[in-house]
Parts: structure tokens; sequence; C-alpha cells
């Protein structure tokens, strides 16, 4: 009798089986897709499903040889594989389940991921309702970031369907190959676990771990969540007894916790155990491992150094020259004052500086904290900041033209009064200075900026206040020395004129980036934004025509132009929201991709690739002045280089994984890379002349 229930079950399920396939042979899913370098596969544990069961469904990547993807921490740089499950009403999708993950090298950044093939578990649960006879339709959009000599965001869809059966009958083995896939997972810790730290090492101790010191080949300690723990530092492990101890450097970012996987390997196997302990204060210093110290620690006086004379040279960029004016004007003027005061301006103007360079640090330790990858000038990134900057430009012009003052109605208050305006005056030409500083990238910073952001936020603050420092250092010096100031001319009514010239570069400021606006949001963004700068100079207009007048005309025209600037910034801004990217292109260029360059690469064709932004001065200076010339497109044509441009002006994070690649935070980069198929790539200076970019075709060549 009991075979016979057997059978009958069998039976049944195989007619079930027929069955379901006539009815999803129509909206057929594709179980697998291949990207370049990546091929998925959706498999489930079972050939079936019951309702209200819970199910494994794994999402299978193969790579190609020395080609990886990430771990949910993919450690200094990268992007962890994300799942989005698409399931019927009712069901649900649980974490993703990770398998231990490996470490991988790139020059001095260490990542944490996979190569070769992983399979990444999650458990589904089938909904309570779900009908026999129907089916349980899975869909799973996954993206990921493949990498080897560069990065590729890739992504792609995969799906099944499978039959929904009566309680009791068999759904089969599926095709998951649960065995291997959960032997790949880590497993629970093989003793007691305890992680301590003193706020610059952890100490991770594993008793009972039942490995001799003989047979310990290594141990590596993988944290599950980014910085506390520095994944580039050395760890050291050893036997202590029974007990194995692992000492760690640890992160930018304290924990109350210690979650992740410990990996093993003795002479004989490797395995991975999870850990999740608390993290508690130690009573005694943990010895840190020998030279566990990052070796960009021993550089922090070069990048402070760097740092120092890339803010100086930043003086010298396109970027600042409309604000050159000013503290030209401004140091003509306090010239006549005493050199108490003449030394307190210059200390102001500093302060500007540094408290805006501060400021950026923060913002961009926010945005790493927060798990984005933003680098030098990404302000001009988001179209608002171009905007809100642009009329600020405008402001400022209409200011040095005299269509209203600022601050007019202190006049005779009191001398202490007038001085503090002054000295906010001078703060504010600082934070000026820095706001046009950011879209230029000055020789000496990328190394700086690059060394910057991998290190913990008072480095990263650190490095930064001394960019501004370098910024501020020849405005500060002339404030100073009263004997640099004998060569500059007397004061006089000529600097009234001059004042109101030194406006028509911030005239071209704010030209300038309503350019960058309509090529980041399109020509009715840039209209808006015209628009709204006329209606900005009425308002100021309307401002400094009303000052002088009675008081209720004062109020009435103070009203007037603040409405007047509200309903420039809606307009302006409405103008973004409505607006579409530009889309450029030029019969001398390609756009730049991933997959693009490793085509032209492999065909060894050379290739040079122009990674730019419309906000980056230095970037359009250089494609004017060197990549634009005669003698350089000859060059390029005759030697049959592909010419590919990546165009930062938004955000774009395969360009993004490229400046990573190369050590960069920001634009200008410029790569050529030699024919060849294993030629290697060469870097140019970020100020290029034409004579340096024949030099390196040349030199690449022969």
């Amino acid at each position: 009798m009991q075979r016979l229930t057997s059978f009958c079950r069998r039976t049944l399920g195989a007619l079930a089986f027929f069955f379901m396939g006539l009815v999803t042979a129509a909206p057929a899913i594709t179980d697998t897709a291949a990207t370049a370098h990546v091929r998925i596969r959706l498999l489930a544990a079972a050939d079936a499903v019951h309702p209200g069961e819970r199910i494994l469904f794994g999402v299978e990547q193969t790579l190609d040889p020395e080609w990886h993807t990430y771990w949910i921490n993919p450690g200094e740089t990268g992007v962890p594989t994300r799942i989005a499950w698409d399931l019927p009403a009712g069901a649900s999708a649980g974490a993703i389940a990770w398998p231990v993950p490996e470490r991988f090298r790139t020059g001095p950044v260490t990542s944490y991921g996979y190569a070769g093939r992983a399979t990444l578990l999650s458990t589904l649960t089938v909904p309570q309702d779900a009908r026999p006879g129907t089916t349980f339709p899975v869909r799973a959009r996954v993206s990921w970031l493949v990498c080897k000599d560069v990065c590729i965001p890739q992504q792609a869809e995969v799906g099944l369907a499978l039959p929904v059966l009566a309680v009791g009958m068999p759904s089969g083995a599926g095709a998951l190959a649960v065995g291997p896939a959960h032997a790949a997972l880590p497993a629970a810790a093989p003793g007691t676990v305890h992680a301590a730290t003193d706020g610059k090492a952890v100490a991770l101790t594993v008793a009972g771990a039942g490995v001799r010191t003989a047979d310990l080949e290594d141990a590596w300690f993988y944290d599950d969540a980014r910085g506390r723990i520095a994944p580039g530092a050395p760890q050291a492990a050893r036997i202590d007894g029974d007990r194995l101890v692992v000492r760690l450097r640890a992160g930018e970012q304290a924990g109350a916790r210690l979650t992740g996987v410990l990996v093993v390997k003795t002479h004989t196997a490797a395995r991975g155990y999870a850990i999740d302990t608390a993290l508690a204060a130690s009573t005694a210093p943990i010895a840190l491992p020998e030279d566990a110290a990052p070796a960009a620690d021993a550089s922090l006086p070069l990048a402070l150094l760097l740092a120092l004379l890339g803010g100086l040279v930043l003086n010298l960029m396109p970027c600042v020259f409309p604000v050159l004016s000013i503290k030209a004007l401004s140091l003509l003027d306090h010239a006549r004052d005493d050199p108490r005061t003449a030394r307190l301006h210059g200390v102001a103007y500093t302060l500007g500086v540094l408290a805006s360079f501060a400021l950026l640090g923060v913002a961009l330790i926010l945005l790493k904290a927060g798990g984005a990858q933003a680098g030098w000038g990404f302000q001009f990134q988001s179209p608002t900041f171009v905007l809100a900057t642009a009329y600020l430009m405008c402001a400022v012009g209409l200011n040095l033209s005299g269509v209203f003052e600022v601050g007019g109605t202190l006049a005779g208050v009191g001398d202490s009064l007038a001085s503090r305006a002054g000295y906010a005056g001078s703060f504010f030409t600082g934070v000026l200075a820095t706001v046009v500083a950011t879209p230029c990238t000055a020789p000496f910073m990328g190394g700086a900026v690059a060394y910057a952001l991998a290190q913990p936020p008072a480095v990263l603050v650190a490095v930064f206040l001394a960019m501004g420092f370098g910024l501020a250092l020849p405005y500060l010096l002339l404030s100073a020395r009263p004997v640099l100031q004998r060569h500059l001319p007397r004061p006089g009514p000529w600097m009234v004129r001059a004042r109101q010239a030194f406006a028509f570069p911030m005239y071209g400021a704010a030209v300038w980036l309503v350019w960058v606006l309509a090529r980041q949001n399109g020509v009715d963004a840039g209209a808006a934004a015209l628009g709204g700068m006329v209606a900005l100079a009425f308002a100021a207009w309307l401002y400094g025509a009303t000052r002088f007048a009675s008081a209720s005309m004062r109020v009435a025209g103070g009203i007037g132009a603040a409405l007047v600037v509200v309903a420039a910034l809606a307009v302006g801004h409405a103008g973004i929201q409505r607006g579409q990217p530009v889309a450029t292109t030029d019969a001398g260029w390609t756009p730049y991709s991933a997959e693009r360059l490793q085509a032209l690469r492999a065909a060894g064709k050379p290739v040079f690739v122009n990674l730019t932004a419309s906000w980056c001065i230095t970037c359009l200076v250089n494609e004017r002045v060197a990549l634009s010339d005669g003698a350089v497109d000859a060059a390029f044509r005759q030697a049959g280089i592909a010419y590919l441009k990546g165009d930062w002006t938004s955000q774009d994070e395969r360009i993004t994984a490229l400046l990573t690649q190369f050590g960069r935070s920001g634009v200008p980069l410029y790569i050529f890379y030699p024919g060849g198929r294993d030629s290697r790539p060469v870097v140019l200076p970020q100020l290029l002349t034409p004579g340096i970019v024949l030099d390196t075709i040349g030199t690449a060549r022969n």
C-alpha cells in the first residue's frame, strides 16, 4: 500500500509538472543572462513550491579569469552586488547570505569580493494563499561592479516560474546545488569569541579554535561594515594555548559590535567562521601588528606639503581669476590702513578660506559615511549648486558695479562696527575664493586629495586645511608684510573705476556657470537661469534705489527686492526640474565607456582617454590649448589613436570607477594607452601643452 501511495504521488507530480509547463510556456522567463566577463544564473532548491513554503534561491555568478565582483563590504573600493526581487503579492525575500570572500590587492588598495564562481543565497517565502495549479514567478534584477584593470558597472534580469503544488506532493531536487553553496557560507565560530579595542587596535580572540601553531598559515578578519577595521592594514595572528588571537588596526568609525567573517588557513584547508560579538574596551594597550600602520601614514607630511603647494598654485588657475580682482582691490584699500588692521584683514580672509575648506572636508566625510563616491569639485555635479553659484557671481558683479551696496546704512554708526563689517567682507572674500577655486585642479593637488579621501576624518580635514592655507598664503603674506606693499600703486579715485571694471570677470564667471547648467540640464534650465539673473539685477537695483529714500520706501524696497529674489530662485529651480541633459557629439572623439575601452585595447589599438567636466576650467583650458591643437589632432589621426572622452559634469559611476583606479578623486585625468593588448597606460600631467601630448605619444610609440 505504501509503495502504491508513493507511485501515485510521483505520477501526480509528473502530470503537474507537465501541465504547468504548458501553462508557463508562453511567458517564458530566462533564468540565465550574460554580460561581458560575467554570467549569472537564477537557481532554486526545488522544481516546485508549496503554499507558505520557505525555499532557497541563489544567484550564481561565473566570472572570466582575473575578474572579480564585491562582497557586502567591498573594502577600500568597489560596490557590493545588489539583488532586487520582483515577487507576487504576499511573497517575501530574506537578506543575501554572502559566501566567504577573498582579498584582492590593486597597488596599495585592498578590496573584498569573489573570483571564479560565487552563489549569493536568499530565502524566499511563498504566499500562504498560493493556489496549486498556478505558478510562483520570481524575477531578480541583479546589479554588480566587475573589475580587473578597469571596473565595469553591469546589470541583468533573470527569472524562474515554479509550479505551485498541493502540500505533500514531491517538489523535486531543483537546480541549486545546496551542498556546495552552503559549504561556501561561513560556519559558526569553533569556540568562544571575544573582541576588545583600545581605540587604535582591535584584538579578536577565538578560544577553542583547535588550531596548532605549526598548522596555522594565515588568518584574516573581514569586517562586514565599512569603517570599523582598516581593510588595507596588515593583520597579525598567533596561537596562545588553545586560543587564536588576531590583532587588527581599528578603522575610522567605532562600533559597539564586531561582525564579519574570520578566515583561517592551515596547511591543509581554509575555512570561514561567522563572527558576531560585542566590542569591549580594552583595559591595556593592544600592540598593532608590525607595519600595521598604512604606508600612507608615513607620507602624511608629504601629502600636507603637496596640498600646500597645490593651494599655492591654485591662485594661478583660471578659476580663481574673477576673485583675484576683489583680492587686489581689497589689498590696495587696506594698504592705507595701519599695519595691524591690514594684518587682521589678511587673517580674516585666511579664516574664510580655511573654514570653507574644512566644510568641504566635512561634506566629503559625510558622503563617504553614506557610501557615496565623491571627489574634488563634487558639488558642481549638482545643478542646484551651479545655479546658486551663478546667482552669487552675478550678485557680486552687481555689487562691484555699484548697483547696490551691502551695509551702506551702517556708515557713521561707529568705527568698531564698521571695522567688523570690513573684516566680514574679507572673510566672505575667502569663502568666495574657495567656491570658485573648486572647479580647478592644480598640480600637486591630485595626489594629496586622493590620499586624503582614503584616510580617517582628522587626516582628511588636515590635508584640506593645508590646501586652503596654500590658497590664502600669498594674500596673508602681503597683508602681514608692509614692505611688500610698497610696490603697489597708491589708492585714489581711479579705484572706483577699477572696482567697476573688475565686475566683468564676475559676470563672465556667471555666464560660464549658466553654460555648465545648460550642459547638465538642457537649454530650458539655462534660459531659466538667465531669466533669474535679470530678476536678480532688478532686485539689486530696487534695493539700491530705495536705500536713501524715506523709511517706508526703504521697507517697501527691501520687501520688493526679497520677493523678486525668491521669484528668481523659484524660476531657476523650475528650469532645473524641467531640464534634460544635452547630448553632445563631436567628430573627433567618442564617449567613454569601459566596454569601448576594453574592446579597443583587445584589438591592440592606441587609445587616449580624457576625463573632463564642463565645470572644470582646467579641463576646458587644456582642451582648447593642447587637445584641440592642429599638430596634436594630426598626430592622433596619423597614429590611429582612438580618442575617448568621459564627461563627469554630472555624477557618472563608470567615470568615478576609472578615476579611483588611477588614484584620482577628480578631473582632469588624461591616460594614453599605447598600441598592443598588454601595453602599460601612461598618465599625463594635469596641465597640458601640445608639446607634452606629442612627446607622450611619441615616447610611448617608440
